[in-house]
């Protein structure tokens, strides 16, 4: 089997790599000459332009794009032109599932295939392999059955589920979802869990963090509202310890939970963060889609905007509700980082 490769990055890379040790001859291509000599090193056969990898793949040619959702349209377009009939193009990046509806109705136009495949795994999926929900034709998804075989984890990355009876590749790691755009939706809705996932971690142990407040002197004035019960809030939690015991048979554990543990090894302060958390665009569609259906996400949206707060986004807002409290009550604004009011 040979798969050309477009974007080399943190995850189009690492597959790579997974795809060449399964024996999946890479022809691949990146803007950057770095990129391409790594994958070279791999085993891969690099092309500096997309003429050179299109007319390096054998016909009929399969090319997967890893490549932000921001570029895929300008990649296509220097891209279609050069493909043939049957060539099948492969949206693997966090596209929006709107757009791949679009793109496999133009490149249908041109006799050209298109899939969606919605890919998680992170920088651990050369490890681990990759969770793979795709959305096109079945007939191009069974054509590119070996490359998913090759990417995702395997039937040993689980246990079975208990009463499961009929296997499918779902219990590999990869899944048809539908037709196009399907892969895209699912994956959209994946990281919009993610995203309340993470909060909830963050949220509840930001709470232990603060669980000593008790045992330190607050200020007592008008504006700080008086904590009623001191008494109740005298821990100093070893917030890497609860995370590695919460990691054993616990209800919360997760891959999620392993990786907070080990980002608080060295450094419980998290001193190397500022805070600043970025979004890329599935949580923001995730609710779009749950506005056009009328399905309430409560918990998907506050982790979102939460997001955006920690931006500086709510900042004017803040400001705002300040200036409000001093020109209703006459109430002066505490320092930044001063207690809570």
């Amino acid at each position: 089997m040979q798969l050309g490769m477009v974007g080399l990055g943190r995850m189009g890379g690492n597959m790579v790599r997974r795809l060449l040790d399964r024996g999946i001859e890479c022809v691949v291509h990146d803007s950057h000459a770095a990129s391409r000599e790594r994958a070279a090193d791999m085993g891969a056969r690099p092309c500096a332009t997309l003429p050179e990898l299109i007319g390096t793949l054998a016909r009929p040619r399969a090319v997967w794009l890893m490549v932000p959702a921001a570029v895929v349209d300008a990649v296509l377009a220097e891209l279609v032109p050069l493909l043939d009939e049957n060539d099948l193009v492969i949206d693997g990046g966090n596209s929006s599932h709107h757009g791949d509806i679009r793109r496999a109705r133009e490149l249908a136009g041109r006799g050209l295939r298109y899939m969606d495949v919605g890919t998680s795994g992170g920088v651990a999926g050369l490890e681990r392999g990759y969770c793979l929900m795709v959305g096109g034709d079945r007939a191009d998804f069974d054509r590119l059955a070996p490359v998913f075989e090759a990417l995702a984890p395997g039937a040993g990355a689980a246990q079975a589920t208990a009463g499961r009876s009929r296997l499918t590749t779902a219990d590999r790691g990869y899944l048809h979802c539908g037709p196009h755009g399907a892969g895209h939706f699912v994956k959209m809705i994946h990281n919009g869990i993610e995203y309340g996932m993470m909060a909830a971690y963050a949220e509840g142990l930001n709470i232990l963090r603060h669980a000593g407040i008790g045992r330190h002197d607050r200020e007592q004035d008008a504006e700080t509202t008086p904590l009623r019960h001191p008494e109740h809030y005298q821990y100093d939690f070893d917030i890497a310890e609860i995370t590695e015991v919460w990691r054993r048979g616990s209800v919360v554990s997760s891959w999620l939970l392993d990786l907070t543990a080990r980002a608080l090894q060295d450094d419980q302060g998290l001193a190397g963060y500022s805070g600043h958390v970025s979004d890329s665009g599935e949580g923001r569609w995730a609710l779009a889609a749950a506005v056009d259906q009328g399905v309430p996400a409560p918990v998907l949206s506050a982790a979102l905007f939460s997001r955006f707060e920690s931006r500086g986004n709510a900042d004017y807002a803040n400001r705002i509700l300040s200036a409000m409290r001093h020109q209703f009550g006459g109430h002066v604004e505490k320092k930044k980082g001063g207690p809570s009011t």
